[in-house]
């Protein structure tokens, strides 16, 4: 058994964390979200795994390589255009030569789903049963394919529909096993009306023909990890499974409450009080006197400095939290720096759910705490303030005092350009 797995999209909706890597690459607890999947098919049993890669892709290339270091055999196929999900399965064709499995890349699944779609697969009692579709039951069909199916067969898939035109609340999950049969069917596939090859409409064609199509309704944990609070809820997940594990140093005098990760060479100094769950890289300095909330990830080379707070975020490399600076239900890109005093606010007055622009539309998150995007390269003058879901991006400088209540493009100079009212005391 082969795998392969998409993942050439830009991720427009992750904007502008997207703008120097793809979507796959982004931090969740302490790792790539692609780099979750590798695992799961790895300690599933399999090895050789097909990337099939696009925008940004030496980003990719560059972090694994040929795979060695993660235990498996990864080759690169590269997608010309982003044409839909058949024709990126397509294109990694001539790597595949048997049964092979399916992952979109931002769908982060475990290894028991794996299992159990091979398993499914195994325990098929028609060779006409070509490909098995992981399914999931929704609330809202209207946002995914949905399919009928009598006992374990699928009769129809529609992409889609209306809640009241919906045959059932079964989704496609993104989350494939096929025989090489469906390379045939891709091959017969026209452009859909959204203007790409959909492989829905390739397994319309299988049915068609007369294979049979399996689905597993899985009860697995997966994530879709497609809006920048999605990746805070997916990093909270992951993190809270972790064990505790210290190879770096603690002063004296720090308080640990719960499970912590301390990467080697990162310290930890005096009079810091860190509630796990916490993840902390390799090469980061944290405190003296800093409070790490649960639910954060700092990832390598990050400093934070004396009395900083930082709740349920995440902090890429080489990134400089200076004194006195909180940083609340937030995704900062790497190299940024957070000059003293910065304030990234969570919590709106109204206490209503915080909403983000997301493609140029504002968006209800969902979510009563969240606080803002900074893509990389973000500097931020002393005592700077964000409005709740705000978004920074790449390059941006924020002056001394400013406050940010709506999103800022790349490469911006920013200021509240205050003005100073000065009266002279009487000389006597």
């Amino acid at each position: 058994m082969k795998a392969v797995i998409l993942t050439a999209g830009e991720g427009t909706r992750m904007r502008p964390l997207t703008t120097t890597r793809p979507k796959t690459m982004l931090i969740t607890g302490g790792k790539p979200l692609i780099q979750y999947n590798i695992e799961s098919l790895r300690d599933a049993g399999i090895k050789d795994i097909t990337l099939v890669v696009g925008y940004k892709q030496e980003v990719i290339q560059d972090y694994f390589g040929d795979g060695s270091n993660f235990g498996v055999n990864i080759n690169y196929s590269i997608q010309e255009g982003q044409l839909g999900t058949a024709h990126a399965i397509s294109s990694a064709e001539e790597f595949i030569d048997e049964s092979f499995i399916v992952l979109n890349g931002d769908i982060i699944v475990s290894y028991d789903l794996i299992r159990n779609l091979i398993e499914k697969y195994a325990t098929r009692t028609s060779n006409k049963v070509k490909s098995v579709l992981t399914l999931i039951q929704v609330q809202n069909p209207s946002t995914y394919g949905i399919v009928s199916m009598t006992n374990d067969q699928i009769t129809e898939i529609i992409e889609k529909p209306s809640i009241e035109e919906a045959p059932s609340n079964l989704a496609n999950a993104g989350i494939y096993l096929f025989s090489l049969e469906i390379f045939d069917a891709i091959r017969k596939t026209g452009i859909s009306s959204r203007g790409e090859y959909e492989i829905t409409d390739s397994l319309k064609i299988e049915l068609d023909e007369g294979y049979e199509i399996l689905g597993l309704l899985s009860n697995e944990p997966w994530m879709d990890v497609g809006r920048p609070w999605e990746l805070l809820s997916s990093n909270h997940d992951f993190l809270k499974n972790i064990e505790k594990n210290i190879d770096g140093e603690i002063e004296d005098n720090v308080t640990i409450h719960g499970n912590i990760t301390l990467g080697e060479g990162s310290i930890i100094r005096s009079g810091c009080y860190i509630e796990g769950p916490v993840f902390i890289g390799k090469n980061c300095d944290i405190g003296p006197n800093s409070y790490i909330r649960p639910y954060t990830c700092i990832c390598n080379s990050v400093s934070v400095g004396n009395a900083v707070e930082i709740k349920n975020s995440i902090i890429m490399d080489r990134t400089n939290v200076n004194h006195l600076s909180y940083v609340g239900d937030s995704v900062i890109g790497v190299d940024c720096n957070l000059g003293a005093g910065t304030n990234l606010a969570n919590l709106r007055f109204d206490n209503g759910n915080v909403k983000v622009k997301v493609k140029e539309q504002r968006v209800d998150s969902g979510i009563r705490k969240f606080g803002a995007i900074f893509g990389d390269g973000v500097k931020t003058g002393i005592n700077t303030s964000f409005n709740p879901g705000v978004k920074i991006g790449n390059g941006s400088f924020i002056t001394a005092s400013t406050v940010v209540f709506k999103d800022i493009d790349s490469f911006c100079i920013v200021s509240n350009k205050p003005e100073l009212d000065i009266k002279y005391l009487d000389e006597e």
